[in-house]
């Protein structure tokens, strides 16, 4: 094989959640991840010292970790898990029952007993946080709160710290003075993550690069116009100007906080989303910036598919993906690498789910695989495989936080004889790049275009929006209505307003538990523009962006169903079910790359059994899983279960019930895949009772890959039904 060069380029991200003009920030996601991934990220490429990657730092993320370590800033989640459980209001206890899970249940609540008890007693989907306060005790709630903060500490920190193990160890019934420790071990443990990585820096093991300070989508910034390009027939907003000014302050701003914060400015830079077009070069490489990175689907589209996949995934001239490229404009250039989409999205989105030695030997394998491909046409430079993704989503859905993977995927590396992992920056001093592309395609790493983030009537109003606060600030600014401190404010939440994140919640394509309060705070930003000069806030500005929304992404069943399991679409077996439609997923980088193959779930109870029903997109069920091998529904309540189904797109499929691996003697499941998948369970074989929660999630498996899960994460959670239930379900 030809010998392969290894980029890891791991970006850290968060938008900027404070209201600094409130005083208040309603998210924890910074102090959070901060002590799970990005302390424990640099930890583990601390542990293995011949281990080179390039980490990307977005400044909006540093200056939360600053307000927190340096300024004593606080976020609701952490003010509330000081206090007292009798010092919690009304508003407290209902905050704490729905916000205090927030964590993937599989992997950082289910393996923690007591975790999981106070899971279960909270009963989502079942009660509101209001109902299922009478069920917790004071001790429910201290535990509660040491709990919520201790699944987010990254396993190294136990690995090292034997007191903080034995805190986890005791498990349960926590003094407050306990609790207390435990909140100041998270923040002196966020305070070693700028140390860390400076340091990790300075000895040359890890490259750190920047990304616009905002993490706004800069061509749109630049031209809305743009979107066009790959969605000709995209509905644009009503307010067209372009915003290079912006564009050059969010690069260069970022740029000069880089060099504050590390000593030297960084030369590499991930743009916002990989989002590039051809008229944002000039701004970037002003700015010093020597290359940047993207997706390789823009590489495809900037060559007309000449470097692209065949329909089996294969890469067409797959030396020229896994090189660096030049582009030029206006007398500017830089270069460009481009993410290896496929290897990439191996680890953000798949190798959670396999055993941490088979996802190491699969991408050695898949790496070893490229080394052969290109050993003909490389000519004298190594192959430059560049992995780019999120280094802090993917990990809360790995068993152990993904430490088993990349701990072993570090060493193999390491050891390997013919791949070497590089910091981006050595390998282009040595390579530089001598292809040059004609012209950049715009797009981001989704799809290659900026569906996400522009064209939904929620999106475009929002930028509407943006620009009518940007017109009044200018308008301020022109005639100095207020002084110029106060001008630089509110041009500073404008920016934050542009943030890519807000966006990215907008319309149909993500959902979350927190959509809510992601529109109120893009709209806060906003609200800020005018404030801070003085004036009455746009009145739209009062009225929320999103108009769906909703904790969960189904429905419960309204009544008890007749179902006849034969695999086909009868709409009054079904009409009292509960539904799941299969859309967007959580994350900054999301798999995006296209449609699963189920559109919709159905579930619901007739008097003894549980039934589900699942919808293929495009097509009848059984021919479109033809290389479906095997359905799973897996049961965390009750605990243990699992309905496994083989031969899907045969006319018999097989459906056995299993608890903990071993077959249920005497199940009488029924299965059917025709126009529909069908299944019906007994519940006396589940082993449940009237009001016993159920929560499930299916999965679909091609081979060890599971090819779907519905949900997209989380479970669908319902209860079995009581002899009164179609009353009640009548009567609400």
């Amino acid at each position: 094989m030809h010998d392969v060069c290894l980029a890891f380029f791991w970006h850290q991200h968060q938008p900027y959640y404070p209201d600094d003009v409130a005083g208040e920030n309603p998210m924890p996601w910074v102090r959070l991840h901060g002590t799970k991934d990005y302390w424990g990220m640099a930890m583990l490429l601390a542990e293995t010292p011949e281990m080179r990657a390039t980490v990307n730092l977005v400044p909006s993320l540093l200056v939360q970790i600053q307000a927190y370590t340096d300024r004593g800033h606080e976020d609701r989640h952490l003010r509330l898990s000081h206090l007292p459980p009798d010092g919690l209001e009304e508003d407290d206890l209902e905050y704490l029952l729905d916000n205090f899970f927030m964590a993937h249940a599989e992997q950082m609540i289910r393996p923690f007993p007591r975790y999981h008890e106070l899971y279960q007693k909270r009963g989502f989907g079942i009660d509101t946080a209001a109902k299922a306060t009478r069920r917790f005790s004071k001790r429910d709630l201290l535990d509660l709160q040491c709990w919520s903060n201790l699944a987010w500490f990254h396993p190294l920190a136990f690995e090292r710290d034997k007191d903080l193990a034995e805190f986890r160890n005791k498990g349960s019934r926590w003094t407050q003075d306990e609790k207390e420790w435990l909140l100041a071990r998270q923040l002196e443990l966020l305070a070693e993550i700028v140390p860390l990585h400076r340091k990790l820096h300075d000895r040359g093991q890890i490259e750190l690069t920047t990304t616009p300070f905002y993490h706004p989508i800069l061509p749109l910034l630049w031209d809305k116009r743009l979107a066009q390009r790959a969605m000709p027939e995209v509905a644009l907003p009503r307010a067209l100007a372009s915003y290079p000014d912006d564009v050059q302050r969010q690069i260069d701003d970022a740029v000069e906080y880089h060099r504050r914060l590390f000593g030297k400015p960084p030369c590499g830079m991930w743009p916002s989303e990989g989002s590039v077009c051809q008229g944002i070069i000039p701004a970037i490489a002003k700015a010093g910036i020597q290359w940047i990175a993207t997706d390789e689907e823009i590489l495809s589209c900037s060559t007309n598919g000449w470097v692209s996949r065949d329909s089996n995934g294969y890469l067409r001239n797959p030396e020229m993906l896994y090189r660096p490229w030049r582009i030029e404009e206006a007398g500017r250039s830089l270069q460009i690498i481009f993410r290896d989409h496929a290897m990439s999205d191996q680890i953000g989105f798949h190798y959670q789910r396999f055993a941490a030695h088979h996802a190491v030997d699969d991408f050695i394998g898949r790496l070893e695989a490229i080394g052969g491909a290109t050993s003909g046409n490389a000519g004298h430079r190594p192959t430059l495989v560049s992995i780019v993704l999120d280094g802090e989503n993917c990990w809360e859905y790995y068993p152990n936080s993904g430490v088993d993977f990349l701990r072993g995927l570090y060493r193999r590396v390491v050891s390997h004889p013919h791949i070497t992992p590089v910091r981006v920056c050595d390998y282009l001093e040595k390579y530089p790049a001598a292809d040059k592309l004609s012209n950049l395609f715009p797009g981001s790493w989704i799809q290659h275009n900026f569906g996400i983030w522009i064209g939904h009537a929620e999106c475009n109003r929002a930028w509407d929006l943006l620009d009518q606060a940007r017109s009044h600030l200018e308008r301020a600014a022109e005639e100095r209505r207020a002084p110029a401190e106060r001008i630089e404010e509110a041009r500073r939440e404008l920016l934050i307003a542009e943030g890519s994140d807000w966006f990215w919640w907008f319309g149909d394509s993500h959902t979350s538990a927190q959509d809510r309060l992601f529109d109120r705070l893009f709209r806060k930003h906003l609200q800020n523009v005018y404030t801070l000069l003085g004036d009455e806030p746009h009145g739209e500005l009062a009225r929320p962006i999103t108009q769906g929304f909703g904790l969960r992404q189904y429905s419960q069943p309204t009544g008890l169903l007749n179902v006849k399991v034969d695999g086909r679409r009868t709409y009054f077996e079904w009409l009292n079910a509960g539904q799941y439609a299969c859309q967007g997923s959580r994350g900054a980088m999301s798999m995006a790359a296209g449609e699963g193959l189920i559109q919709s779930l159905f579930f619901g109870f007739e008097s003894a059994r549980l039934a589900i029903r699942l919808d293929a997109r495009a097509g009848p069920f059984r021919e479109r899983l033809g290389a479906i091998d095997a359905l799973r529904l897996a049961f965390y309540s009750p605990e243990g279960y699992e309905l496994r189904v083989a031969n899907l797109s045969g006319k018999r499929p097989s459906g056995s019930l299993l608890f903990r691996g071993k077959p249920v003697p005497g199940a009488a499941v029924e299965v059917a895949a025709d126009l529909v998948f069908e299944a019906a369970i007994p519940l006396e074989n589940l082993n449940v009772a009237t009001e016993d929660p159920i929560q499930f999630f299916i999965e679909l498996h091609a081979g060890r890959l599971v090819a779907e899960r519905v949900p997209t994460e989380g479970t669908i959670e319902t209860a079995v039904p009581g002899e009164d239930y179609e009353m009640i379900m009548w009567q609400a």
